[in-house]
């Protein structure tokens, strides 16, 4: 590829991560007038269904997109990703019913998972032998994309919803991802291996289980149904079975969908671990700042929503600096360390969160938060790109995306528990969920036990960041 073309082809990558952060949150936004047009009467319950199920496809098919990329090429997969990714998007504006638009959701998370983790493999290839300005200026850009397309994300549903229609939260995506779908066609030329391989299919079953019984879960548990209920045991059942047959596939088959000898490698296993730690903190911090600010202070959830822009314009800085740090000497390793200290440290000033704190020095911890999400962003799929056998480049990439998600499921579920521990442990009683039906002395008893709750959260989300900054001190110092 020519110079012109690999800057068109970074560009691409680009927009396509923007388009798939944008669609992780920008339903949330439009949940309501969703409901009110497609089923008024039954509709609120089937919102769960509507929010996760693109979640829960996109990871069930992280690891089968890994090893298609070694297998048949990044270029033919990243567009067969898009082109799901655009059908799912059509689908979604032209359902009819909560039951059509779950499912065309699902079928866009199946694309969508594609979008970030594959076009991760794109950017790598698109540097040059022994060149690493794709997989440099990716991760220099890539926390200023993430950063726009999460301050977007909600203000835009929410804006589409309220003067046009949800459906063009979907449509949206179509002229755009069109564009970007021609111009890979046309411009795009990367490597593909001349061997020919065989794909497991049975070991992406088994991870696709693992991962949705473990989401379902996680999503479930202590809130839909009790820890202790028949369905949350059942799940967990069938989760930690999966994950045994899993493993057992993944030592008997020929090619294995996520190779157990990358694990050897320190690189990437410190890598998968620290971005699997990364991602809980991160689900702690997002989840829980949003409920103090609804439940607590009363704001309306499009307001709230907007005290993330602090933590977009924290990783944009980040984004904007990172390549003149990369310039002055900073090593990945330097990244990672200082993205675990920063994000750590504004875990542990929320901790100190009261009824009464002020909404700016919350603002001031989330700038905090995102630049030490910033530093962190690329980084570590960049380590795990360098360290890993050429020929598994796409499984690498992939599974450090499968690892935050897993991450994700995992602190959602231990946050969850810890918070309904504390807060049954000194509320007045009960749930909660029954916190919305208090009045008078009990309502502020309840208030200020939710706090407290969260409280214990950010200080344990605090201390899974000083995990990851533990492991990061074993990282090589290599220069990024």
């Amino acid at each position: 590829m020519s110079t012109a073309q690999r800057r068109i082809g970074l560009a691409l990558c680009l927009v396509t991560i923007l388009l798939a952060v944008l669609d992780m949150n920008i339903v949330s936004a439009a949940t309501v007038p969703i409901v009110q047009d497609l089923d008024p009467a039954h509709g609120v319950d089937k919102i769960p269904w509507l929010i996760s199920a693109f979640a829960l496809a996109s990871a069930a098919v992280l690891p089968l997109y890994g090893k298609l990329c070694d297998t048949i090429g990044a270029k033919k997969v990243y567009v067969g990703a898009i082109a799901t990714f655009l059908v799912g998007s059509a689908l979604c504006g032209a359902a009819q019913s909560m039951g059509e638009l779950i499912a065309a959701r699902a079928l866009q998370g199946i694309g969508g998972g594609g979008l970030m983790s594959v076009t991760m493999v794109v950017l790598a290839q698109l540097s040059g032998p022994g060149d690493g300005t794709g997989r440099g200026k990716g991760g220099s850009i890539g926390g200023i994309v993430a950063g726009a397309g999460m301050a977007l994300g909600p203000w835009l549903g929410g804006t589409l919803a309220d003067h046009a229609s949800w459906r063009w939260i979907f449509y949206v995506n179509l002229p755009v991802g069109l564009a970007v779908l021609v111009a890979a066609v046309l411009v795009l030329r990367l490597p593909v291996t001349p061997v020919r391989h065989r794909i497991d299919f049975l070991g992406a079953v088994l991870a696709a289980a693992f991962s949705v019984s473990l989401l379902l879960m996680t999503e479930w548990g202590g809130k839909d149904y009790a820890w202790s209920s028949p369905v949350i045991i059942g799940l967990a059942v069938a989760s930690a079975a999966s994950l045994a047959l899993f493993l057992r596939r993944q030592t008997t088959a020929a090619e294995p969908i996520l190779p157990l000898s990358m694990f050897k490698v320190p690189t990437v296993r410190l890598g998968f671990a620290i971005q699997g730690l990364v991602g809980a903190a991160m689900m702690g911090a997002l989840v829980y700042v949003m409920i103090y600010l609804q439940v607590v202070r009363g704001i309306e959830p499009t307001s709230a929503g907007l005290f993330l822009i602090p933590m977009a314009v924290g990783m944009t800085a980040v984004g904007l600096a990172s390549e003149r740090l990369a310039a002055r000497g900073w090593s990945q390793k330097t990244f990672v360390l200082a993205g675990t200290v920063a994000a750590g440290l504004a875990l542990g000033l929320l901790a100190t969160t009261s009824v009464t704190t002020s909404l700016w020095l919350i603002r001031a911890e989330l700038l905090l938060m995102g630049a030490g999400f910033g530093l962190l962003i690329g980084q570590l799929i960049q380590l795990v790109q360098a360290a890993a056998p050429r020929h598994q480049l796409g499984v690498a990439t992939t599974g450090v995306r499968f690892f935050q998600t897993l991450g994700n499921a995992l602190g959602a579920a231990v946050f969850g528990t810890v918070l309904s521990r504390v807060y049954e442990s000194s509320g007045p009683g009960g749930s909660t969920s029954a916190l919305a039906s208090l009045r008078g002395e009990a309502r502020e008893a309840g208030v200020h036990a939710l706090t407290s709750g969260m409280d214990v959260v950010f200080l344990v989300a605090a201390g899974v960041m000083a995990g990851a900054g533990v492991m990061a001190t074993r990282l090589p110092a290599a220069r990024g």
